[in-house]
Order: C-alpha cells, then structure tokens, then sequence
C-alpha cells in the first residue's frame, strides 16, 4: 500500500509557497548573494565593444573548439593563451522580465516537490511519522534543489563561493519542504 501522490497535494503546493517566499527574502533582502557576480572591468568599454555584434540571446564559448581535434590544435591552444576564454550568457536587451522569471521559478519549486512526494509517496509506508518523511523527502528535494550546482563549478568554473551559497540555500530549501511534508503528510 501506498500513498497517494493526490493526498500530498497541499504539502507540494504549500512547500513550494513556503520556498518561494524564503528564496524571495534571500535575493531580495539579505546581502547573501549580493557578489556572486564579479563587476566586468571596464564594463562600458566591453557593452560597446560587444554592441555592434547584435548577439542573440544564448549561451557562448569563447575561443570554442569545432572538435576534439580542433581542441588539440596550435590555433586552438594559442587562442586559450591569449586570451580571453569567456563561457557567456547574453540575456535579452531591455529590462528583466522578472514576472516570467519567478513564474518559472514557481513552477520549478512545484516539480521538485511533486518529485519528492513521488519518491515519499512510493518508498514510505502509509502514515509514516515525521522524521522518516523529513529524512526521504529531504534528500530528495536536496538533489532537485542542489546538486547540478556542483557540475556549473567543475566544468564552467562558476566562482565555488557562489555555487556554495546556492548549495546552502538549497539545503535551506530542502529543509523547508520536508518540513512541511513531515508536518502535512497523512496519517
């Protein structure tokens, strides 16, 4: 017997509140991940430089190699030396539409509930108690909220400090949604 993934509707629902609300007083109140960017040098010089090449929104590699042999190539190996090797991400011009943003955001916080009351729905017997609901539901939601963090430092060399504070916000929120799934879980 298990239980059912519709009976954990308001958990999911209610963590992904919950999250949304501590996550929105992190960025927007504390100064906790005021410099997880770095200030470009000579930014207004770099804007206009760029400008003119009308980059579409995406993601860029700079010197990128066409292939495993490119890469082993004198050209490639030069272009690397000389600098610089930029992974980039151009955003739409204009302002941030930040409506979308954290519509997306929401609906992200709803999956990874929805996937951990999956994972707590089928590995928990019926009316389990809160610490072992705590327990499956927050390493589950742990992984959703933090673990690919860890690949944006080892392959794109995201600053560790930053990834750190993302993965600590990420226990944060895993302890919030299981939390709430502890407390909410039917019995």
């Amino acid at each position: 017997m298990t239980t059912s993934l519709l009976a954990l509707w308001m958990p999911i629902l209610l963590s992904a509140v919950i999250v949304f609300i501590v996550s929105s007083i992190i960025h927007s109140v504390t100064p906790w991940h005021k410099n997880d960017y770095s200030l470009m040098p000579r930014e207004a010089e770099v804007m206009a430089a760029l400008r003119p090449f009308n980059m579409p929104p995406g993601d860029y590699m700079t010197p990128r190699p066409m292939s495993m042999e490119d890469m082993k190539s004198a050209e490639f190996t030069a272009k690397m030396a000389a600098g610089p090797v930029m992974i980039t991400t151009v955003l739409p011009s204009g302002p941030m539409n930040m409506g979308r943003n954290l519509g997306l955001w929401f609906a992200y916080l709803l999956i990874v509930g929805t996937v951990a009351a999956f994972v707590g729905a089928y590995s928990l017997p019926p009316y389990s108690g809160y610490r072992g609901v705590f327990r499956i539901i927050g390493v589950v939601s742990f992984a959703g909220y933090s673990l690919a963090l860890l690949q944006m430092h080892i392959w794109y060399h995201r600053a560790l400090g930053s990834t750190l504070r993302s993965v600590l916000d990420g226990i944060l929120y895993a302890a919030l949604t299981a939390g709430t799934f502890g407390w909410l879980w039917p019995r």
